[in-house]
């Protein structure tokens, strides 16, 4: 019998899973020490692992000095390699945990900050009722950074406002989200049971600070995204603080339906009014990579996200908190 491996020459090297992850670690921070803590190891142990891979795939990674550590250009190329071969590997075991339950596992779930607050008290009791085997962990940053997170692979999934540019990924609408213009009781606009952006071209807009996808979808929806934008020298960091502005005097506000079925204006002396238009807010939609394993789990948490929204809705209307429902 002719054995094969015979003529194939000697095996090549082929770098471990935890190996690539030290690198990616070690790329992403440049520091051993920071890097070895990531990963939960030894700062030796971490050292050796890279040194071993360099060994075995015969270029130099790192360059190194007593002060610094920074990745060669064949370094930076075979680390972004390697994210693509663990989120392989990840979407590898996610397939297996979906076909066991698609509601079991741990979730890495990225949200917005204009969305988790009023969103996730509604959802989360409703998840560990249903879902007690998933083991949810989520992460608030602004639309960019969780965008980066999901393309990278640290992220699961994402909860965003629509619409954002994004690639190679899959989503499910949850819900189209009004907005309300929030301004004092004695301002022009408080005599008006509904608002039109025309109403809004003169007034002085109060908006989240740059960085905030919510920003611009304020803007869009009243149409001044690219005319002249008549905004406050004040911008805030949060609904929260808008609000506060707004009862102050100090301008006009818009705020997601969402935030306002919470009670986010609750006890401030305002007055709040649905915006009219023909998109007058924002789409929240669930995303995922395209290539994810894990597509059921998704759907099914899509699912019961918009019915926690739905429910929301409900309970506002039986509060008499307004809640705009769009034409048609």
């Amino acid at each position: 019998m002719i054995d094969l491996f015979d003529h194939m020459g000697p095996m090549k090297f082929l770098p471990t899973l935890r190996q690539l992850r030290f690198l990616v670690a070690l790329a992403d921070r440049r520091h051993f020490g920071q890097a070895a803590e990531a990963c939960l190891v030894s700062q030796s142990t971490l050292s050796a692992a890279i040194q071993e891979l360099e060994e075995g795939l015969g270029v130099i990674l790192f360059d190194r000095t007593r002060r610094s550590v920074a990745p060669t250009g064949i370094g930076v190329e075979i680390a972004e390699r390697a994210r693509t071969i663990l989120r392989q590997a990840e979407d590898l075991v996610d397939i297996a945990i979906a076909a066991h339950d698609p509601l079991s596992g741990p979730l890495r779930l990225g949200v917005i900050p204009t969305i988790g607050p009023f969103l996730l008290p509604r959802v989360l009791p409703r998840l560990r009722e249903i879902a007690p085997d998933l083991k949810l962990y989520l992460r608030e940053e602004q639309t960019a950074r969780l965008v980066d997170r999901l393309e990278a692979g640290q992220l699961d999934a994402a909860v965003l406002a629509l619409p954002v540019p994004l690639a190679d990924v899959e989503s499910e609408d949850i819900a189209v989200d009004p907005f309300y213009v929030v301004c004092p009781p004695g301002h022009r606009l408080a005599s008006l049971p509904v608002v039109r952006p025309c109403d809004m071209a003169t007034e002085d807009l109060l908006l989240l600070e740059d960085g905030h996808c919510l920003r611009e979808h304020a803007l869009a929806a009243c149409h001044l995204e690219g005319a002249r934008r008549n905004t406050a020298a004040f911008q805030g960091t949060s609904l929260h603080t808008l609000v506060q502005m707004a009862a102050n005097g100090l301008g006009v506000t818009l705020v997601p339906e969402m935030a306002i079925a919470s009670g986010l204006a609750a006890g401030l002396d305002l007055h709040v009014a649905p915006l009219a238009g023909e998109e007058p807010g924002r789409r929240i939609a669930l995303v995922w990579r395209r290539a994810s394993g894990r597509k059921e789990t998704f759907r099914q948490l899509a699912t019961i996200l918009r019915e926690a929204l739905e429910a929301g809705r409900e309970r506002a209307a039986l509060r008499r908190i307004p809640v705009f429902e769009p034409a048609g």
